[in-house]
């Protein structure tokens, strides 16, 4: 069974992480530089962004995660570190900074960076920064919360979920911070996600699991249409919570990727629900196709479309518009066999049999379409295959955010 605690990315045992203002943004009142300390070394895995130009703390990462282990990760926000001509020199310098201050190896810290893109950064504020990461560490709950809000940048709302289940006989924990409300379109990782566990599992275990989890977890949020430069989703795994050593398939692999999905749903959930102006967090869950990839492809689809979207903000029931997005997905779909509903907690309703139109209230849609969590179910009767997206409204906001983000 998979339960949900608290704590965050400290929940697991042998971590412990900080956030503080180290001076990269202006303003003194918001942290912007974060630390997740491992008390041993621990497997590591990670995912990156598909776009071509990306920051230079992946390319460190990279090459530092390359035999699978680390220590730390270091994150600052404010700057992306992405088209500088010294950007690598920074992400290296950082590393060798924390890795003095910790009495670690430069080779164990992930880095990792979020802002403005292709703004100058220099090593001051690391300098001066990451000996007060060290003084702030805790294994609390607040340790976890204050570096959760040192990687915000746009987001109004800090992402933080930790569950705990029984692996091989023994209590394993997972927890995870991300960040997260523009820039955010399928094809990880256009966000930043942090996970932790205390699971005992090999390196290449725990990549494999990271690889699959996000072809149905991150890979299917979608905000803007947006691919970011920067962002990655990382796990580290200390193997304090004394399991059998996860090291192939089976029974305990399948939990741990279980425990995983709830934790990286969950964060996806609110990755889409605080998009950039949003109001509304929308899930479409495409049922009854023949293949995953058809009801994946759909469904994404459907979150991704700006008419859907803007439909969504003004709580209109434009069910054709779902159809729309579905007709030019690309999927192979037959388009007379789709039924659609929208529901939340103001109710359910059928609003499209057949790919047809049905009689339904308007009255009730509006209310149902006016809550904050709207689902939109797509049923292909077709197959048995299912995948769910996660998107959320376009929204005035939205242009405001980004039509001064610099400023």
């Amino acid at each position: 069974m998979i339960e949900f605690t608290e704590g965050g990315v400290t929940a697991p045992k042998g971590f412990s992480a900080a956030g503080i203002h180290a001076g990269i943004r202006k303003n003194r009142s918001k942290r912007d530089m974060a630390l997740i300390l491992c008390d041993v070394r621990a497997a590591a895995a990670a995912v990156y962004t598909t776009n071509l130009v990306k920051g230079a703390p992946l390319t460190v990462t990279k090459e530092h995660i390359a035999d699978g282990y680390a220590r730390a990760i270091l994150c600052n926000s404010g700057n992306a570190n992405t088209c500088n001509a010294n950007g690598t020199e920074i992400a290296e310098q950082s590393s060798e900074i924390l890795a003095k201050t910790l009495g670690i190896s430069a080779d164990d810290v992930i880095v990792a960076s979020t802002g403005v893109i292709g703004q100058q950064m220099n090593i001051a504020p690391f300098e001066s920064g990451i000996p007060m990461l060290k003084d702030a560490l805790s294994y609390t709950a607040e340790g976890s919360a204050d570096a959760a809000e040192a990687i915000m940048t746009t987001d109004t709302v800090m992402k933080s979920v930790a569950v705990k289940t029984e692996i091989g006989g023994r209590e394993v924990r997972i927890g995870g911070i991300a960040k997260g409300s523009g820039m955010i379109n399928p094809n990880m990782a256009t966000m930043l996600v942090f996970v932790t566990t205390d699971a005992a599992i090999t390196p290449a275990m725990l990549q494999k699991a990271v690889s699959e989890d996000v072809a149905d977890s991150f890979n299917m949020v979608t905000v803007d249409g947006d691919t970011s430069t920067n962002d990655m989703f990382v796990v580290m795994a200390s193997g304090l919570a004394e399991n059998p050593v996860i090291d192939g398939e089976g029974e305990d692999f399948a939990a741990f990727k279980k425990a995983l999905a709830s934790v990286t749903v969950k964060l996806c959930k609110m990755l889409a629900t605080d998009g950039e102006g949003a109001t509304k967090g929308l899930i479409c869950r495409v049922t009854g196709a023949r293949t995953k990839e058809i009801a994946r492809v759909a469904a994404k689809a459907v979150v991704g479309s700006s008419l859907v979207k803007a439909a969504f903000f003004g709580a209109d029931a434009n069910w054709g518009r779902i159809l729309c997005a579905l007709g030019y997905s690309g999927a192979d779909i037959d388009v007379d066999k789709i039924d659609v509903y929208f529901g939340s907690a103001a109710g359910r309703i059928p609003v499209c049999k057949n790919g047809r139109g049905v009689d339904f209230s308007e009255e009730l849609a509006k209310k149902i379409l006016s809550e904050r969590e709207i689902h939109i179910d797509v049923e292909l009767n077709s197959g048995d295959e299912q995948a769910a997206a996660w998107g959320c409204d376009l929204t005035y906001d939205y242009v405001k955010i980004n039509g001064d983000y610099r400023t």
